[in-house]
């Protein structure tokens, strides 16, 4: 273990310990850190629609949580982590990861967990809310409506479209009601952050980065997995389908495991 993860085991104690958690994070090119924040201030009402279509992780310590995506409840123990409140401007972005920083409360920049922040390292947005999907074509999904959401998300800053808005409260709630459904109950609207359907949810995502979508040549796809997977059910559930056929854990994680690899 490297002395960075050595202090994080000392000052974090148990959480370190227990983040036995892996997610998939996705980056997009943008142009400068301006550009970068003000996606970041529009893409976030979004985000826990992305967490529902991943949704992945139903099981802890051998147990259902009743979660669809438990991994984002475990990553949100973290004091870092999370959704943000607008930003504004690149300057005031740095004003508050250095005032984090300099708390002392993280080590360095790279523990600065936001659902979606500046890489310290490329010059990307860095989106980081979904889980590891059971099936290669949801992760390429994930990929393709991040990259939507950030290419829409600066047509509307260059057009100066200002953000939905929705504070970090709320923006919490939206992201609880994703982890908890999954595609098997209720969402929060993006734009109302009042419960829909799912779908509703979902279709309002597609709509919204629809124009990104058709230049990518990603729009068909898009709309074929989603509503696939809105019809035979993410990760999650197929994880329960699964142990309540076999009865086992151990039998459930072989088969997960089996169609993860290449035929």
């Amino acid at each position: 273990m490297g002395k960075r993860y050595q202090w994080m085991e000392e000052q974090f104690g148990l959480t370190t310990q227990e983040q036995l958690t892996c997610g998939c994070h996705v980056h997009v090119s943008v142009e400068s850190d301006e550009e970068g924040v003000a996606v970041i201030d529009r893409i976030g009402p979004w985000l826990p629609v992305l967490v529902a279509l991943s949704s992945n992780s139903p099981f802890w310590h051998g147990n259902d949580t009743l979660y669809s995506s438990y991994r984002s409840r475990v990553w949100g123990r973290w004091p870092m982590s999370g959704p943000t409140d607008l930003f504004g401007s690149a300057e005031r972005y740095e004003e508050r990861v250095s005032a984090m920083v300099a708390t002392g409360v993280l080590g360095d920049r790279g523990m600065v967990y936001f659902d979606a922040r500046l890489s310290h390292r490329y010059p990307t947005v860095e989106i980081r809310v979904a889980d590891v999907c059971l099936d290669a074509s949801t992760t390429v999904l994930v990929a393709t409506l991040a990259r939507a959401l950030v290419e829409t998300a600066a047509r509307e800053w260059k057009a100066g479209r200002r953000p939905l808005g929705h504070g970090v409260s709320l923006l919490r709630l939206a992201g609880w009601r994703a982890a908890r459904s999954g595609l098997d109950d209720d969402l929060l609207h993006p734009v109302t952050m009042r419960p829909v359907p799912c779908e509703e949810a979902v279709t309002a995502l597609l709509d919204h980065v629809r124009d990104a979508l058709e230049e990518s040549g990603d729009l068909d796809m898009a709309r074929k997995t989603a509503m696939s997977l809105l019809e035979h059910g993410t990760g999650a559930r197929v994880q329960r389908e699964l142990l309540e056929r076999t009865g086992s854990l151990g039998a459930m994680v072989a088969e997960c495991a089996r169609r993860t690899q290449a035929p």
